[in-house]
């Protein structure tokens, strides 16, 4: 495909460092992406130009009630919701799903049935837990097939009951990458009047995501995921939030989207996530002219980022094939994931795999040795490496390259970690 990496790498400061002469390699990307410049130099800005509280009437507060305005138009484009009064922004993805399941919890009672997923990160498992802890509710399991690491969404049809309020599943694996069927989840979900709440946050970097297509009722992702900074944003269907009791200080709004946003907000931080949105419409806009959708989004800024994500997942599968590919080759590895090579794109390319007989904290920390950041361990995906019967082991090591990484810099990781496992076993 026609690809534009060198222009897009350019955008992203970080990848030009070097330590001691080495170049960094970032597979570190499930746990948090690099920034390209415009993303620090909106939040620069915002700390030197509009450095106050909102609705003060004054210059630089007015000019906050603008950031404030723009981001929820901006993330109200990426997921192309409908109203940008849907749009909470928050700390990070566990914190809102922290707050919002209290107000959630206050729809039902003792006895009611939640249908958790045994995929899941556990920013989407224990605030759920804790909720059925306080009020009693009954816990179900959603679980994946260790052969296929996919769900049989036939398996919904023997959970769901006439108890069942609520059902709360990723969107992709943080761990093993596997991209769920959401949509068919949610309509099955729909036809049984049962909630849907979905973390979005590994897809949001890698898939376009129209939460009116997907029918959900809640969707959460992180802009540090998708190339922004260090913040959560939570969707909510309009009718749902307003009937929610929000959990906030007696002097704050009662109107969407303040009454969930508590206290004061990093102002910078929704600038810098205005810019990542931009920066995925500027991509869309330049280089994704195929992958536009004429009339399909009401917004031109949707029609360009969600161009680009396409655009740019395409790319990535042939990374994520790559990568498969050498890992394969190499001895007493097994990847815990998808591998078929017609199935990239029902997986992200994060990749996680272990060595049989090495720890992989041993393997992730020689690898850094070399420049090349991993992480290793179960990336709060505890009830995935229970599954996989891996936690005793010390979980696995994931790689998670991006649309900024190359081929050659899976070279370099297969290379090094060949030298690697030459030596530790």
């Amino acid at each position: 495909m026609n690809y534009h990496l060198e222009t897009i790498r350019s955008k992203f400061p970080a990848l030009s460092i070097e330590d001691s002469g080495r170049k960094r390699i970032y597979f570190d990307n499930p746990a948090g992406t690099q920034v390209p410049i415009e993303v620090a130099d909106a939040m620069k800005k915002c700390m030197i130009e509009s450095n106050a509280n909102i609705q003060g009437g004054f210059e630089t507060s007015n000019r906050v009630d603008k950031i404030l305005d723009e981001f929820h138009q901006s993330m109200a484009d990426f997921l192309n919701a409908r109203y940008k009064e849907e749009i909470i922004f928050g700390q990070n993805m566990t914190t809102l799903t922290l707050h919002i399941s209290r107000s959630i919890g206050r729809l039902f009672k003792e006895g009611d049935e939640i249908i958790l997923s045994r995929m899941d990160h556990d920013a989407n498992i224990s605030p759920w837990l804790l909720l059925a802890e306080d009020i009693g509710l009954k816990v179900k399991w959603l679980t994946f097939d260790k052969e296929t690491f996919e769900f049989d969404l036939n398996q919904l049809d023997e959970l769901f009951s006439e108890k069942t309020r609520i059902i709360c599943v990723g969107g992709a694996s943080n761990l093993i990458g596997t991209i769920n069927d959401i949509k068919t989840i949610c309509k099955k979900a729909k036809n049984e009047k049962i909630l849907t709440y979905i973390d979005a946050v590994q897809l949001a970097p890698h898939v376009a995501i129209d939460v009116q297509e997907i029918d959900c009722d809640f969707l959460v992702c992180s802009s540090y995921k998708f190339f922004g900074p260090h913040q959560g944003i939570l969707w909510g269907r309009k009718e749902i939030m307003q009937t929610l009791q929000p959990y906030k200080v007696r002097p704050a709004t009662s109107e969407l989207p303040g009454s969930f946003e508590t206290g004061t907000q990093s102002h910078e931080g929704m600038a810098g996530t205005t810019a990542a949105v931009d920066y995925f419409a500027w991509i869309g806009k330049e280089f994704a002219g195929q992958f536009q959708k004429e009339r399909a989004f009401d917004r031109q800024r949707t029609k360009y980022v969600h161009a680009a994500l396409d655009y740019l997942f395409e790319y990535e599968k042939l990374l994520t094939l790559y990568l498969i590919e050498g890992l394969s080759n190499l001895k007493k590895i097994k990847i815990q994931g998808i591998t078929q090579s017609d199935a990239m794109d029902r997986r992200l390319p994060t990749v996680s795999f272990s060595v049989d007989g090495v720890h992989p904290e041993v393997i992730a920390k020689e690898l850094g040795k070399n420049n090349i950041f991993v992480w290793s361990g179960h990336s709060y995906a505890i009830e995935v490496v229970k599954n996989l019967g891996l936690y005793e082991n010390g979980g696995v090591i994931r790689t998670g390259p991006v649309h900024y990484n190359s081929i050659e810099e899976i070279k370099e990781f297969l290379k090094i970690l060949e030298s690697i496992l030459t030596t530790k076993q």
